[in-house]
């Protein structure tokens, strides 16, 4: 009887977790991205490394912000194949594995942009540097950490479409959730790709995913997953 109160008390707190972790690594993400945001001059390295050697904290910031992501993906996939393995073990571990090579590619693409606030701050210490040295390293560090962010949305996208997707099929969330869920992943799927082949995706094609992702944490904190409703 003892274990199986445990168990119970362990089926109802992943989920919560799982909500908390959501949020989480929503804020987070969101917070990094809008702190770099305002550092970044696009198409003017130059302007860019003088940004960030003046307001270095904001760079500093980004970078910690983003690795708290890093970590919250890994509890993330770990909570996800938790819940959602028995709908369909091989797509759960296709998933996990998905999220995980996602939080290794973030956590990576942040030593360049590591690399990039050092260079502001040798810029600053040289006083009257060539410029063309500066911007050609700026430039190499700036696109390579660039490179590495679209990377790990592509990862996102692909391991989130088939979490979604297993959760549509268990029924432990409102139906809602997982649809919205499969639309926004496959909409940054497709804007990511895009982005490799250089063209300009407007910012609005992914920013749903930040109010969805607070929204569906918020649900599985207070509301939970549903009972018996596993597809057998």
């Amino acid at each position: 009887m003892e274990e199986k109160d445990e168990q119970i008390n362990s089926d109802k707190l992943t989920p919560r977790l799982l909500g908390a972790t959501f949020f989480i690594v929503a804020i987070a993400s969101a917070l990094s991205g809008f702190l770099l945001l305002s550092l970044i001059e696009p198409d003017n390295i130059s302007a860019t490394i003088i940004n960030i050697s003046e307001d270095p904290i904001k760079m500093q910031m980004s970078i910690v912000g983003e690795f708290i992501t890093s970590i919250g993906i890994v509890l993330l996939a770990v909570l996800l194949y938790t819940t959602l393995k028995g709908q369909n073990q091989i797509i759960a571990r296709w998933a996990f594995g998905l999220w995980i090579i996602e939080a290794a590619t973030l956590a990576v693409s942040r030593i360049s942009a590591f690399s990039l606030l050092n260079l502001s701050q040798e810029f600053i210490k040289a006083g009257s540097p060539d410029p063309s040295y500066f911007q050609t390293l700026g430039s190499l560090f700036y696109e390579s950490a660039q490179f590495g962010y679209d990377l790990h949305g592509l990862f996102w996208a692909l391991g989130g479409l088939l979490f979604y997707y297993l959760f549509l099929r268990s029924r432990y969330i409102p139906i809602a959730f997982p649809l919205f869920g499969i639309i926004l992943t496959s909409v940054a799927f497709i804007g990511t790709l895009l982005e490799f082949f250089d063209f300009a995706v407007p910012m609005y094609v992914f920013l749903p995913s930040l109010p969805y992702e607070m929204a569906i944490g918020i649900w599985l904190m207070f509301k939970g997953i549903r009972d018996g409703s596993e597809t057998k």
